[in-house]
């Protein structure tokens, strides 16, 4: 079986996704490609959509939500000659080449406007393959209306509403979750987690923003350092020098160990008993899928203000406000069993560890039906895939 996966660099998360399920279908033998779709375009840009899209979530985010929202009360499909539908077809023509010649056996998009192209292409009959797309955070991103795709996979069936009102059918909707990595699908006991980082066997509170350390984490960690409750916190600064340095700089109360950019936030994960974040789809299905509950503050206005009132509004996460801080949301859990209970419960109930491996094993079987009943409608030995 050969997997094609699309994706846009707008932000990380659609790449990730696109990336865990490329680990899956590997570790089963399949081939995979990924394709950014703009790249296949032009270098220049995707690089263009890459930044434009961190510039305007960190310097311009009251715009940037104003338009996803405006983007995001359209239920029906745009018209053929709106903009969008436009750009579409153009892109369509640059990248029918690369898509004809694929021998892709299943096309899986992680972004609504790469499902939007793939629908074009699939109309004009350069694929024939079935398409599947991924929807990448806790709501319904603008666009997916627009386009007809085979099968879209959501993070919980607790969204199936918002799709049927976007217009897509119930059948075609399958709430298997956003796709993590491996490490992220098994959880170590947390007195092994923390044994491995050297840390102490206690309570522990980590603290990520995303890979660019967005928000006042020295702020945060100055909050809940005032707390008289007995903890250690793990900061994750990403590529944010600056927080790490005033970080780094502060005598604490509590022990506190800060890190740059790390590949092994899963142990991290592992070792927590909190983690306080932004609300990315990646980062908040990630700490789903541990088990770890979630205190959600500084969403950037758009997706994860809405990622925020899914969490919340399921019982998975709590929320920081300006009357209500984050030293505030820590007590709550760590003086309150039965509020961290509860917790636990509803993220046990909407995490998706097994997310690619269920998305895998479905597309798989419904590869082997089609090419069976292919196979005996034309008198020929089942072939395997």
């Amino acid at each position: 079986m050969k997997a094609l996966l699309v994706s846009v660099k707008a932000g990380y998360g659609h790449h990730s996704a696109a990336r865990a399920m490329i680990e899956c279908f590997e570790k089963h033998g399949a081939e995979c490609v990924m394709i950014d779709l703009f790249q296949c375009v032009s270098p220049v840009l995707e690089d263009g959509v890459q930044d434009g899209y961190l510039f305007l979530t960190k310097y311009m985010a009251k715009l940037y939500g104003k338009t996803y929202d405006q983007l995001a009360k359209k239920e029906t499909p745009y018209d053929s000659l709106s903009a969008i539908q436009i750009a579409n077809k153009l892109i369509s023509k640059k990248v029918e080449t690369v898509f004809r010649e694929s021998g892709a056996d299943v096309i899986i998009a992680t972004h609504s406007f790469a499902a939007m192209v793939m629908t074009i292409l699939k109309e004009r009959g350069i694929i024939s393959c079935p398409v599947y797309g991924i929807v990448t955070d806790f709501t319904v991103h603008p666009l997916w209306e627009s386009s007809r795709i085979d099968y879209y996979v959501t993070p919980d069936k607790l969204l199936t509403r918002q799709m049927e009102k976007k217009g897509i059918p119930r059948d075609k909707v399958l709430p298997f979750g956003i796709p993590v990595r491996g490490e992220f699908s098994k959880k170590l006991p947390q007195k092994e987690a923390r044994l491995r980082l050297g840390i102490e066997d206690k309570r522990t509170v980590l603290i990520m923003m995303g890979s660019m350390g967005f928000g006042n984490m020295a702020g945060f960690l100055e909050s809940v350092d005032e707390l008289d409750l007995d903890f250690q916190v793990l900061c994750v600064c990403g590529n944010n020098k600056r927080a790490k340095k005033q970080i780094d700089a502060k005598e604490w109360d509590k022990t506190v160990y800060s890190y740059d950019f790390i590949d092994y936030v899963d142990l991290l994960m592992d070792a927590a008993d909190v983690l306080i974040t932004k609300p990315g789809g990646l980062t908040t299905s990630e700490a789903l899928a541990k088990g770890l509950p979630c205190i959600i503050t500084n969403p950037i206005p758009g997706q994860e203000g809405r990622n925020m009132e899914f969490l919340v509004n399921a019982g998975a996460a709590i929320q920081v406000s300006r009357t209500f801080g984050v030293d505030e949301a820590l007590y709550q859990i760590f003086y309150s069993d039965w509020r961290l209970d509860a917790l636990k419960e509803s993220v046990r109930r909407i995490g998706k560890p097994n997310a690619a491996e269920n998305l895998y094993n479905f597309i798989y079987n419904e590869l082997r039906v089609d090419s069976d009943t292919a196979a005996v409608e034309a008198g020929e030995d089942v072939p395997a895939i």
